[in-house]
Parts: C-alpha cells; sequence; structure tokens
C-alpha cells in the first residue's frame, strides 16, 4: 500500500513539476530570445532587398544622369561598406558589431536619400518607367526597414526586461546565466533635428549646385 502511494506521489511530482516551472517562467526567456531573433531576421532581409534593389538604380540613374558621377560612387561606396559588416545572430548581443552594422545602414539611408533628392533636377528620369518602379520599390522597402526595426525594438525590449525582472531573473541567473541583453536600434542623428527647408528656385534640369536665374532688369525710364 506504501509503495503503490509513494509511486502515484512521485508520478504526480514528475507531472505537477514541468508545469510549476513554467508557471514560475523559466520558458519565458528562451521564448522571448526566439522572438527577438525572428525580428532581427526580419531586420537583415529587409536591409538585403534595398541592398539587392541598388545596382538597378545606380545604372538607371546613371544613364540619365551622369554628371553626378561623385554620389552615384558615395551610394556604391556606402552599400559596399554596409554589406561588408557580417553580421549574424550573435551579433545583437555584440554592442560593437551591432553599432557597425547599425552606422553603416543608416550612412546607406543618407546618401540614398541624396541620391533621390538629386533626381528632381532630371524630369525625364522622374518619368522614366523603370526607375518609377525601382524609387517605388526603395521606399517600399524603407517604410518595411522602418517597421522591422521597431518591432525588434519591441521584442528585444521585451526579452532584456525579462533577463532583469522577478521572478524569471531567477532563470536568468541560474539556467541561462550565457544569456546577454541584446542591442537596440537608436534614432538616427537626422531624427533628432528639424527638418530642412529649402526655397530653392533653380531651374528643372539645371546643373546641382548652380545658381538661380537672375531676375531680369526693369525696363529703364524714358528720358
Amino acid at each position: 500500500m506504501h509503495k503503490t502511494f509513494r509511486r502515484w506521489a512521485q508520478l504526480a511530482v514528475v507531472a505537477i513539476l514541468p508545469l510549476a516551472l513554467a508557471g514560475c517562467g523559466i520558458n519565458a526567456i528562451p521564448t522571448k530570445q526566439e522572438a527577438a531573433k525572428a525580428r532581427w531576421a526580419d531586420v537583415q532581409s529587409d536591409y538585403q532587398r534595398r541592398s539587392d534593389l541598388i545596382p538597378n538604380l545606380v545604372a538607371t540613374v546613371k544613364g540619365f544622369a551622369a554628371q553626378e558621377k561623385s554620389v552615384l560612387v558615395e551610394v556604391t561606396q556606402a552599400r559596399a561598406s554596409a554589406t561588408q559588416v557580417k553580421v549574424d545572430a550573435s551579433t545583437i548581443t555584440d554592442p560593437a558589431t551591432f553599432a557597425r552594422y547599425e552606422q553603416a545602414q543608416n550612412q546607406l539611408s543618407g546618401v540614398l536619400g541624396h541620391l533621390l533628392a538629386i533626381t528632381e533636377n532630371y524630369p525625364n528620369l522622374k518619368s522614366n518607367e523603370n526607375f518609377m518602379a525601382l524609387q517605388s520599390q526603395l521606399e517600399g522597402t524603407e517604410n518595411r526597414i522602418t517597421v522591422a526595426r521597431r518591432d525588434y525594438n519591441a521584442a528585444v525590449q521585451d526579452y532584456n526586461t525579462t533577463l532583469r525582472v522577478f521572478p524569471t531573473s531567477i532563470w536568468a541567473a541560474t539556467f541561462y546565466h550565457n544569456e546577454k541583453p541584446m542591442a537596440l536600434f537608436s534614432a538616427t542623428a537626422s531624427a533628432q533635428s528639424a527638418p530642412t527647408v529649402s526655397f530653392d528656385t533653380s531651374v528643372p534640369g539645371a546643373a546641382p549646385g548652380s545658381p538661380p536665374p537672375a531676375a531680369p532688369m526693369p525696363p529703364a525710364a524714358n528720358p
């Protein structure tokens, strides 16, 4: 009788213990960690999508605005720098590598914005179907990047908080003591300042940086 009771008691402990541990949050850390890694993969995918669009964009602009060579070179070099930063799942727990990756991508965003601003001076380019399609895809990708970064930051904040709050902090200090907080994307420097308003009156199609046309002289007065 006692052996049977002891056996049932042991089975009950085996059945209840996992439920008790789950209720204490022991599975919260790996669950939220995997969720953050999935959002990180989304960010990488969208940045790769943007990178794939750039060669065609540069080639198209070059066909209509070859004189913008310096800007086209800047875009190409910024793309190369961004793709040279090797990242993987471990990057999000390595602040130095994460910062290099973020800086390279932000630099590419800046020169792309400069390139698209310059294309406003070339009506023929703006009306080109290939350019319009590339521009639309690029704008859509930039929006996806913004959403992916926001979702990643939310998932990382949730994960980092789990490492610090009770009772999951107990498991972080015992079962998952090797797990590190993940890095967050920060706002770019341009996002911290007011936008620049330009009242450029240059004629479309004129070379960038050329002065606006002089105002006509008033007619001379009759003597």
